[in-house]
């Protein structure tokens, strides 16, 4: 009897054995998962345990979006975020899913980089996602298309969420809840704060921009969502998608030039940073360089528009003063901002002394209008001159007011 008892205990040792080494190292997680996770839960540290039961606490059907979050986030993230702060942007993430049509027909690649994620760059981490799932939930429950989703988060949002552009914000990447506390925000503040609302209810968005225009003329942030397969841009304060102001810059970026390239928000690893223009160190954020994309949009537009007969040629040119001419060096290199109304709709930089004499800062604009050509004097003088323009193409000189 006692051998049997002895045979027993050892069958079932070996048996207890077999099954926890055949038991799935992270049940619920597909296996492409469970190497990143190894790399990730080690490199969290202390914060491992809050990660394991982020992970663990969650409905099966969530794990891969979990799997997929901590596998790609910054190892900021991996030593800092609660279980409670990751479970609660999963539940709600997965309640958008379960919400609308255009979220339930995402694949899993676009929902977990495009909806998921808590956060778009390096700003704070907010726990967002709840309380702005229930602001814009009643501005699309009725919706049954993206597009008229996207339009109702974009045309409210301001009025939601009370925040407005004002340079006086304390600082440039703000989270969505600074930026309302504070009741304004830079592009990039008022990007993050538009991407999270689309994302709240199952829009797919990221942050696109440019750490320099071509002409270096300053940087910009502005949004993206996907549409039926297809990116589009649009902004805070909206034009409609694909239409803005800045066209007329990003379709003149650099690809092969970081600097001047335009980039778009990834929170899946990349291998490429997105530029955050206010602390270049910072490399953590991954990004996509989708510079073709804004070059092709712009040059179809303007083929367009010119071969319709809609826009008229517009050269800009700087002189030091109303008594110089083209010819010398009498030319400036200046910053010059185009407003149709309020409406800013193009800029760039005039050619300076060294640049041919043919070499005019051209744009094309519409006709019979009235534009505002705003710049700083050598006084340091804002200066805004009101031209119309009528059908033939103007060529617009403008001074500088120096002293010689």
């Amino acid at each position: 009897m006692g051998k049997i008892s002895a045979l027993s205990v050892l069958l079932l040792f070996f048996a207890a054995m077999f099954i926890v080494g055949c038991a799935p190292k992270y049940p619920g997680v597909p296996e492409k998962y469970h190497a990143g996770l190894d790399e990730a839960l080690q490199a969290a540290g202390e914060n491992r345990v809050e990660l394991e039961m982020a992970l663990n606490e969650i409905p099966d059907s969530q794990k891969s979006g979990m799997a997929f979050l901590i596998v790609n986030m910054p190892q900021r993230d991996l030593e800092e975020l609660s279980a409670g702060f990751l479970k609660a942007n999963i539940e709600y993430a997965y309640k958008a899913r379960a919400s609308f049509p255009w979220t339930m027909a995402l694949p899993d690649s676009v929902f977990f980089n495009e909806v998921l994620p808590y956060a778009s760059l390096n700003e704070h981490r907010d726990n967002w996602r709840e309380k702005f799932f229930n602001l814009f939930y009643p501005y699309v429950k009725d919706v049954v298309d993206i597009r008229a989703a996207i339009d109702s988060v974009n045309q409210n949002i301001a009025n939601i969420v009370n925040v407005e552009y004002n340079t006086n914000r304390e600082k440039p990447d703000q989270s969505p809840f600074e930026s309302m506390k504070q009741n304004m925000a830079s592009c990039s503040g008022l990007s993050i704060l538009l991407t999270d609302a689309f994302r709240a209810v199952g829009i797919p968005s990221r942050i696109a921009g440019t750490a320099s225009w071509h002409d270096d003329r300053g940087n910009h942030s502005w949004n993206e969502v996907l549409v039926d397969g297809q990116w589009y841009f649009t902004e805070y304060y909206p034009s409609g998608l694909n239409k803005s102001w800045f066209l007329s810059d990003a379709g003149k970026a650099d690809k092969n030039n970081p600097k001047y390239a335009v980039w778009a928000s990834s929170f899946k690893k990349t291998g490429d940073p997105f530029p955050l223009v206010w602390d270049m160190s910072i490399k953590y954020v991954p990004a996509v360089n989708v510079t073709d994309r804004y070059v092709r949009l712009y040059q179809e537009q303007q083929k367009s528009k010119v071969a319709s007969g809609e826009l008229v040629e517009l050269e800009i040119i700087m002189l030091k003063n109303d008594k110089c001419s083209l010819v010398g060096d009498d030319r400036m290199a200046v910053n010059v901002d185009v407003f149709k109304a309020e409406e800013q709709v193009g800029g760039g930089r005039t050619s300076g002394p060294t640049q041919d004499l043919n070499d005019f800062l051209t744009l094309f604009v519409d006709k019979n209008a009235t534009y505002t050509f705003r710049y700083t004097n050598a006084k340091g003088e804002i200066v805004n001159v009101d031209k119309t323009i009528e059908e033939d193409p103007l060529q617009v000189r403008l001074y500088m007011s120096v002293e010689e």
